[in-house]
Formats: C-alpha cells, sequence, structure tokens
C-alpha cells in the first residue's frame, strides 16, 4: 500500500471523530480570544449560562454588545487587562469534527506560552490586524510555527470591518506576508479576511467581502486534510506501561500499552524491543473497545507479543528494518522557560522523551536565534526566559529518537530542573 492511499484509508477510518488541534497567535489586541469565542458562539458550542454570564459582565463594564473574548479569557487579571496571559484551552465539536483550542499570549515575554499551545497543533491561525498589517510579532510567530513544524498556517487578516472591507487592504497583507513567508519552513499557507467581533467569514459568509471566493474559518477548519500530518511510514511505539493482571483467566498476558507515534502496527508484524534488540511478532492489539487488526497515529493501544521478552516502560517497539536513531550525544533547538534562573553551560537537568526518562549534561550552548531576523547571535550565549538556542547534550543513557522534522513526538523533548521539578525548557531535536 502506497503512502498515499494509506492517509486516505486512515482519514475514510476515523474522520467521524477525527480531532483538530489549533492554536492561535498574533499581537496584542489583534482579536484572538474574541475569534475563538465567535468560533465558540456561531457554532453553538456554549451554553445559555455562560453566554448570560459574559453578557452581564460585559453590561457591567459599559462594553457595548457582548465581548465573545470573555470566554476564553479564564484569569481575572485577563479579564481586567482584556489580554491573554496564560494558554487557555477550549474544547468544542462540530457533526464533523472535534477540536481542541489553545489560545496563547500576544506579548513577547509570553514566548515560552505559545510554544507550549503550539507544540501539538495540526493548524495554527495567525491573526493580523488589517489596520497594522504584517507586524513584527506576526512575523515571530510566523517563525515559531514554522520552527515547530506546524503542518498548515491560516493567516486570518482581522478587523476588516475597521478597514471598509477593502480587498486592496487584503491583497497588501497577503503579498507581504507571502514575501516573509518564502524565507520560512511553511508548507501550507491560507489567507482569510475576517471580522471576528461581527462574524464576517467566521462561520458564515461575509455579505460585505463578496470579493472573497475562498473558504470560511470554520469550513476550513472542518475539511483541511490532517491525516497525512502522522508519520505512517516510520513504526514508533513508546511502550508506556506493562499490563500484567495477575489472576486466573489472564494468567499468562503481558499486554505493553502506549500512543503509537508513528507508522501502522498489524497484527502478525515483526517487531523488535529497543534497547535490548530482542524480536518477536505481534500476537494482538487492543483498544478500550475490543482488539482491531492495525493501529496508526495517534491511537493508544495496548500490544500482545508472541514471546515472552523482557519490556518495561520507556522502551520501544519498532520494525527491524526501520529503527530510530540511537544516541547520547543529542543536538537540540530549545526555548527556555525559566523565568528565575537561565540555562546553565555545562549543568545538570532530567529530560523527558516519548516515554523515557533520563538525566543530560549541557555540552554546549551553541548561539542565541534572533526570533525577529533570524539571525544566530554566536557572542550573546546567555539564554534567559523566551530565547531560542541550539545545544548539545549528553545524556545518562542511549535515547531512541528521530529529527523533530521527520517526527514531531519521537524529536521532541522537555528538560525538567531536579532541585525544583519545574519544566525549564521544551527542545526540538535536530
Amino acid at each position: 500500500m502506497t503512502k498515499t492511499s494509506k492517509n486516505n484509508k486512515m482519514s475514510t477510518n476515523k474522520n467521524s471523530t477525527e480531532l483538530l488541534r489549533f492554536t492561535t497567535a498574533g499581537s496584542v489586541d489583534d482579536g484572538k480570544s474574541t475569534l475563538i469565542g465567535r468560533l465558540l458562539y456561531d457554532s453553538k458550542s456554549i451554553f445559555q449560562d455562560q453566554y448570560e454570564q459574559i453578557e452581564a459582565i460585559s453590561e457591567r463594564r459599559g462594553e457595548e454588545g457582548v465581548n465573545l473574548a470573555l470566554l476564553t479569557d479564564g484569569l481575572k487579571a485577563e479579564r481586567e487587562q482584556g489580554i491573554t496571559i496564560d494558554v487557555a484551552y477550549r474544547y468544542f465539536s462540530t457533526p464533523k469534527r472535534k477540536f481542541i483550542i489553545a489560545d496563547t499570549p500576544g506579548h513577547i515575554q509570553y514566548t515560552r506560552n505559545m510554544v507550549t499551545g503550539a507544540s501539538t497543533a495540526n493548524v495554527a491561525l495567525l491573526l493580523v490586524d488589517a489596520r497594522n498589517g504584517v507586524s513584527e510579532q506576526t512575523k515571530r510567530h510566523a517563525i515559531i510555527a514554522s520552527l515547530l513544524q506546524i503542518p498548515h498556517v491560516v493567516v486570518c487578516i482581522n478587523k476588516m470591518d475597521l478597514v471598509d472591507y477593502s480587498e486592496e487592504v487584503y491583497n497588501n497583507i497577503h503579498n507581504e506576508f507571502e514575501a516573509f513567508a518564502t524565507k520560512l519552513d511553511v508548507h501550507d499557507v491560507s489567507f482569510i479576511p475576517i471580522s471576528a467581533l461581527k462574524g464576517d467569514n467566521v462561520v458564515d459568509r461575509s455579505k460585505n467581502m463578496d470579493w472573497y471566493e475562498g473558504a470560511t474559518l470554520m469550513y476550513y477548519l472542518e475539511n483541511v486534510h490532517i491525516s497525512s500530518d502522522h508519520n505512517f511510514i516510520d513504526c514508533r511505539f513508546p511502550v508506556q506501561y506493562v499490563i500484567r493482571p495477575y489472576n486466573d483467566e489472564f494468567h499468562d498476558y503481558r499486554g505493553y500499552a502506549g500512543r503509537v507515534e508513528g507508522g501502522v502496527l498489524k497484527v502478525g508484524d515483526s517487531v523488535i524491543a529497543l534497547p535490548s534488540g530482542f524480536s518477536s511478532t505481534i500476537k494482538s492489539i487492543t483498544t478500550f473497545e475490543g482488539e482491531i487488526p492495525e493501529a496508526f497515529p495517534p491511537q493508544s493501544v495496548t500490544i500482545n507479543l508472541n514471546d515472552d521478552i523482557d519490556i518495561s516502560r520507556g522502551d520501544m517497539l519498532v520494525r527491524p528494518n526501520n529503527q530510530p536513531n540511537i544516541d547520547q550525544d543529542i543536538e537540540l533547538m530549545i526555548c527556555w522557560f525559566d523565568h528565575e534562573k537561565a540555562l546553565s553551560p555545562m549543568g545538570k537537568y532530567a529530560i523527558k522523551h516519548t516515554t523515557q526518562e533520563a538525566r543530560c549534561v549541557i555540552k554546549e550552548i551553541k548561539y542565541k536565534l534572533n526570533i525577529n531576523t533570524l539571525h544566530r547571535d554566536q557572542e550573546d550565549k546567555v539564554v534567559n526566559s523566551n530565547d531560542i538556542a541550539r545545544i548539545s547534550i549528553r545524556t545518562t543513557k542511549p535515547l531512541f529518537f528521530d529529527s523533530y522534522t521527520k517526527n514531531r513526538m519521537t524529536g521532541s523533548i522537555i528538560l525538567i530542573d531536579e532541585g525544583t521539578n519545574n519544566t525549564v525548557a521544551a527542545g526540538m531535536i535536530i
């Protein structure tokens, strides 16, 4: 089966309950929270009491109409300032898809929050204020989306109602961003002119922009092809938990639970366990609903093998002729999260990769990346909160990994400060 036909098969099998994760990004006051509120409201994904609550808050604050941004700005400080500080996650569904939204802050000092929200996203919505055009912050967020290898980027040119729904304004912003995007590793960019406040082209097609013939934002989100965003070629199954029932009915049962992070695993397939190298074949694949003949990303399953071999949490099942990199010396691009302490050269940190845990030492800080210009700063190597840098590390035991561009799940890590147990960095393996 070719990759294309396999992807089509996956899409057909799970289209009814397919989950799409998307993140919003943009400068402060570009309307990210309002857009999400509009999506939730117009798709009838909020309860009446929620609407009545924000209606009362809007009226108390003397605002005209209902401020839909209050649906996502959950922190008291956010509501008082009218900005997003933390990453706000919201869930909703339509008959076609389920959605998880990560509403991320626009401030420069919250770059780390955008990285957190965007790390698992299929789609990034980059909001641009039609009055201001492509700003420095727009470019910053586009670069982060590129670094994180988000497969689909939608440039939502918002507040079109404030520029008289001008086609010329839309075209200028479209052309400027498209010229900038040629420098980035972004393969699928779409443009939609919207008014989150008025609802133009969000869920319903705008009558004010009859010159725009493309899809509405909701139509795009419901129909964008995301099945091939996963790697269906390289089989990767990190073991999360070993299931031993210890009862008479399943006396000899030993199942390996985890999430398929790459490839398609079928009953009867030959696999080897890393790091031991012992081989076996798949006896059965089980989900909560029962046994299935094959499993693919991002399904969570339990695999039962025909041979009783020693496998524990952190091990990985792969195909004999298609194995990941196995190494202790690893090159990373990291985003530093810790706002109290800078990255320590030769510092020791705990590292988590898939289901594996180890410790590591920072061998070298190679350069910091200037997010605004993509310039590599090899002089200033002090990595503070929100900085993005290239580093090399050595781990206490070998990790089984792919490059981040090949597989976002087996190509990402987090670093943890062992003293505070805080997550201090997210990294992409080069």
